[in-house]
């Protein structure tokens, strides 16, 4: 699947929004990308997820970590098809952790898997739990990039969708005094 494809999956599925919204970064857009609109249907999240994992085979990763909620389903799919461990990282006493007993190797090769990236933060987050556990990764996975955060590992993309995001002082439909939507799942 192509990043062209996928906008037009993304499309049909009524998955790009338009409004004022709060972002999961703490930001706020007038887009907002409902990426469970294409996972819903397990034949585009199939495709999407297969398209992610051919473009992370080259790293050839032990394991796939993907940060709850979001990425449980695309980390499922990328793992199952580089035929690899899949876990998550969620959070305990407000913090990123392991649970459920999964566990990382000390140099287990690792693949982060993310859904939406936006300022990164998330990833950050299981960057941080990865590297703690001893565990190498080798590169991170994203279906959509829609801001341009920066990290010390490759990372490769399905869709880079650059959309404009605000601090709340400085969002112009906050000075329009437009109301706010919260349609994500991460708080802060």
């Amino acid at each position: 699947m192509t990043g062209d494809e996928l906008l037009e999956h993304l499309r049909a599925r009524g998955a790009l929004l338009s409004g004022h919204f709060l972002l999961s970064s703490g930001l706020h857009s007038d887009r907002f990308i409902q990426k469970f609109r294409i996972f819903e249907d397990p034949p585009t999240a199939e495709a999407v997820g297969a398209a992610l994992a051919e473009r992370l085979r080259p790293f050839k990763p032990d394991v796939v970590v993907a940060a709850a909620i979001g990425g449980i389903i695309p980390g499922y799919i990328v793992a199952r098809n580089l035929g690899v461990r899949d876990i998550f990282v969620e959070k305990e006493a407000g913090a990123p952790a392991l649970r459920r007993g999964f566990r990382l190797a000390r140099g287990e090769r690792v693949a982060v898997v993310e859904d939406v990236m936006t300022t990164g933060k998330s990833t950050a987050e299981v960057i941080g739990v990865v590297e703690a556990a001893g565990a190498q990764i080798v590169a991170i996975g994203c279906i959509i990039k829609r801001g341009n955060p920066t990290f010390l590992y490759p990372l490769v993309t399905l869709l880079d969708l650059p959309l404009a995001d605000y601090t709340a002082a400085a969002c112009p439909q906050c000075a329009d005094g437009a109301p706010l939507q919260d349609p994500g799942s991460r708080r802060a």
